[in-house]
C-alpha cells in the first residue's frame, strides 16, 4: 500500500485538480439544522478543515461573529472572499489543526475527521478535548462506512467512535443522520460530544 503524505502540498493539489469530491456545494442539512438551533450568537466556534467555507459562510450569515476556520490550504480564504465579500478573512487560520491553540464552546466537524489516517485519530480526539472549554461540544457528522482506496476520505464506524471519544468526553448523540444529502444517506452519523 502506497503511503500518502497528507501535507499542505497534497491538499492544495487536490483542490487545484478539482478533486474536492467531498464538497457538497453548500452547508449540509445536518449541520445547518444544528446551527439553526443555536441561540447564543456569542459562542466561540471552530470550523475544522474549512475547505470551501460553506459552514463559515452560513455561521456568518446567521450572525455568529466569534467564528474561526482552520485549514491547511488558502482555498478556504479565497473561496470565502469570493462569495462573502464582508467576511473577516482574519477569522481563517492557515495551518495545522494539531498545532492550533485556542478555546472553543463549539467545534464543528464536517469531513475533516475522514481526511485523517487512522493513526492520527486518537491524537484528533485528544486535540479536540484540549481545544474545548469545559462543557464545550464537538458536533457534526462522521462517516459510518468504509471506503476503498489509499487516499481520503477514510471511513469509520459507530463502535470505533464510541471507544475513541468516550475515553475523555461524554457522547450525547451518536446516531444515523436522518437528513444527510442523498450521496451520503445512511452513511453518516450525527454526533454531539461534550467535554
Amino acid at each position: 500500500m502506497k503511503k500518502v503524505n497528507l501535507n499542505k502540498k497534497y491538499w492544495e493539489k487536490r483542490y487545484n485538480n478539482d478533486k474536492a469530491n467531498w464538497n457538497a456545494g453548500t452547508i449540509t442539512p445536518p449541520l445547518k439544522f444544528y446551527i439553526d438551533q443555536l441561540r447564543n450568537k456569542k459562542i466561540d466556534i471552530l470550523v475544522l478543515g474549512t475547505g470551501h467555507g460553506h459552514e463559515l459562510h452560513y455561521l456568518f450569515q446567521q450572525g455568529f461573529k466569534n467564528i474561526t476556520g482552520i485549514d491547511f490550504t488558502n482555498q478556504a480564504a479565497l473561496q470565502t472572499a469570493k462569495e462573502v465579500s464582508d467576511f473577516p478573512l482574519d477569522k481563517i487560520v492557515l495551518g495545522d489543526f494539531f498545532e492550533h491553540v485556542g478555546e472553543y464552546d463549539l467545534i464543528l466537524e464536517q469531513t475533516f475527521f475522514c481526511s485523517l489516517p487512522r493513526g492520527k485519530r486518537r491524537e484528533y480526539a485528544e486535540k479536540i478535548h484540549g481545544l474545548l472549554k469545559k462543557g464545550g461540544k464537538l458536533a457534526g457528522v462522521l462517516f459510518d462506512c468504509e471506503f476503498d482506496g489509499e487516499e481520503p476520505p477514510y471511513g469509520g464506524n459507530k463502535e470505533e467512535y464510541e471507544k475513541l471519544f468516550s475515553a475523555s468526553m461524554t457522547i450525547k448523540v451518536l446516531e444515523t443522520a436522518y437528513n444527510s444529502i442523498k450521496p451520503r444517506s445512511g452513511r453518516e452519523l450525527f454526533v454531539i460530544i461534550e467535554k
